[in-house]
């Protein structure tokens, strides 16, 4: 029989057990108890220690370190997490040493990411630290031996994630991985209004929806994310705004299918698109992110409307997986070879210039080499820019892990096949001497240079000058390598500024509206700033005392209640003490 501690909480109110007191039972021990007064000391022996003992545990002062793996969705999950964590007290920190606790937010995909996250487990267990783990490996598979005893969020409880942290750090061992619905329809997730801290301030990655409704036989985020769930279009809308207000330039609509969007509340994609570039300033720009077929075929004509935008980046990623009717049948996924090529072939003659990026996997099972062939020659024809190659790993609990498996030597090497017919050609040689206008978001990986973006979402870098940073720009492309543009900027060009608004400074908390900057927390004023610098007097003990503006409900009227009776008290003993003058 495991020891009391050893057990496993399903919800922060499983920690009041069976044996403790009821509340009658602890009224009527009230009774019994007789109050002992204490001797003040003086205020010689009073010693002031503004640190915590050594021995205490208080949560909302430790450090954390978060570790996101996967798509962007779980990224702007892991950004949400980070932003509550920062409002709250905690200091996010990129050194996973010093950090306190570490929250690992994990991917389902593949092998090799599951691999990553289990690894990462191990490694903060030996470094005794505090663990919490979210993402999709734990929601789909909690009961893995290797997630035992260990705190658990799910990927719709992520507001909920100072509650997990804290829990933990005092340690209990925490899981929460419930659906949110409201009056038994499941919703999207956790509120888009959450507070965050942006990897990049100047992008803002927004998921419209989660989950899908396809059943593909090799897919194991469904197991996690579910079936389709839609935000409706004024809440996509407002955050649309509030992120633009502070400083971002650059939207990814993200989801497991953007294309399936609003079919569960009503709407469609296109709708929810005209609505938001109605939003859009001048200079900033939005990316549609990845679209399955069958649900593109119905709005091709609008979709091709948009993606002509300006303040709409000519892209989309639409996910082929093979070019055997027999193999996409066996994966379930509910479009044949000849759909794909109607949606590609359509936006390529409305959309000129339009970027198609497309994933393939490798060795599915029962994929034969006629099968694969059909696959080279559908990139041979298309000659995708951005293809993302996968070598097909089963994953525990799907279909497709249980049909007869293509050898791994054979996948191996067709993988090998496919890249090196990927690298055989170059798809930017063309655009060498043409003047683009682009836009600086972020720096590339060596610190070279900036990276920035041209109207067909192509990655063009520009010399690293901090007066590029967020800018709209002209370029005149001088190099073009297999994934890159290289750009030098236009001496008379104008150069726009895409942010309506200073943008957030790194690691700020973004989200907080003024009314909860300047509301008093705990007898200090809230301030929003960098997580690393929001001071201890800020912090409370209690993630239930923190009101912030989403759990707030008539609390300036409560106060102002209070203030007036405590006024009203005041000036009667006044009075009083006035007539009992001599």
């Amino acid at each position: 029989m495991p020891a009391a501690c050893e057990s496993v909480l399903e919800d922060i109110e499983d920690i009041v057990s069976a044996e403790d007191l009821k509340p009658h039972d602890r009224q009527f021990v009230r009774k019994n108890v007789f109050p002992k007064v204490r001797k003040r000391n003086s205020q010689k022996n009073v010693e002031t220690d503004d640190e915590p003992p050594s021995d205490s545990i208080i949560p909302g002062v430790q450090k954390i370190w978060i570790r996101t793996w996967g798509c962007s969705h779980n990224n702007s999950d892991g950004e949400y997490m980070a932003g509550q964590l920062a409002a709250y007290g905690y200091k996010i920190t990129d050194n996973s040493a010093e950090a306190d606790l570490w929250l690992l937010n994990s991917c389902t995909v593949k092998n090799p990411a599951e691999d990553h996250f289990r690894n990462s487990i191990k490694k903060a267990q030996e470094g005794k630290k505090k663990v919490v783990l979210a993402g999709c490996v734990p929601q789909a598979q909690p009961r893995q031996e290797y997630l035992k005893g260990l705190s658990i969020i799910g990927v719709q409880q992520i507001d909920r994630v100072v509650e997990v942290v804290e829990e933990t750090i005092k340690g209990h061992s925490v899981r929460l991985l419930g659906q949110k619905k409201d009056n038994g329809k499941r919703l999207g997730g956790a509120r888009l209004d959450l507070p965050k801290i942006r990897k990049n301030p100047l992008i803002e990655i927004i998921s419209i929806n989660t989950g899908c409704l396809n059943a593909c036989t090799y897919c194991k985020t469904k197991h996690a994310r579910g079936d389709l769930a839609s935000y409706p279009i004024e809440e996509l809308v407002d955050r649309a705004k509030q992120s633009f207000q502070e400083g971002v330039c650059e939207i990814w609509l993200t989801s497991e299918d953007t294309g399936a969007y609003g079919r569960d509340i009503g709407t469609d994609l296109p709708t929810l698109l005209w609505r938001l570039v109605e939003v859009i300033p001048e200079g900033a720009m939005l990316r549609l992110g990845m679209t399955n077929p069958p649900y593109i075929l119905e709005h091709l004509e609008e979709m091709a409307k948009i993606l002509n935008h300006p303040r709409v980046y000519a892209f989309l990623h639409i996910p082929v997986q093979s070019a055997s009717d027999s193999v996409l049948m066996d994966m379930k996924r509910e479009y044949c070879v000849a759909d794909f090529k109607q949606v590609v072939d359509f936006l390529k003659e409305k959309v000129p210039g339009i970027t198609i990026a497309t994933d393939i996997i490798c060795g599915f099972p029962g994929e034969t080499d006629e099968d694969f062939q059909e696959t080279m020659k559908l990139v041979e024809l298309y000659r995708f820019p951005s293809l993302f190659i996968n070598q097909f790993y089963p994953r525990p609990g799907t279909p497709a892990a249980k049909m007869p498996q293509v050898p791994a030597a054979v996948k191996k090497q067709r993988t090998k096949d496919l890249s090196q017919l990927f690298h055989s050609y170059n798809p930017y040689d063309h655009k060498v001497g043409e003047r683009q206008r682009v836009l600086v978001t972020e720096e590339s990986f060596d610190s070279n240079y900036y990276v920035a973006h041209n109207p067909f979402y192509e990655q063009v870098l520009v010399p690293k000058d901090p007066l590029l940073m967020g800018k709209m720009v002209e370029v005149n492309i001088y190099e073009a390598g297999k994934h890159f543009l290289k750009g030098q900027p236009v001496s008379d060009a104008r150069v726009h500024t895409a942010s309506i608004t200073r943008p957030l400074a790194k690691g700020e908390v973004s989200g907080l509206t003024e009314e909860f900057r300047r509301a008093p927390q705990n007898g200090a004023n809230w301030k929003a700033q960098p997580s690393a610098e929001i001071p201890l007097k800020t912090r409370l003990s209690s993630w239930m005392a923190l009101q912030l503006p989403w759990q707030q409900e008539g609390g300036g009227l409560k106060i102002l209640s209070v203030s007036l009776a405590l006024l009203a008290v005041l000036v009667m003993f006044y009075y009083r003490g006035m007539k009992t003058e001599p």
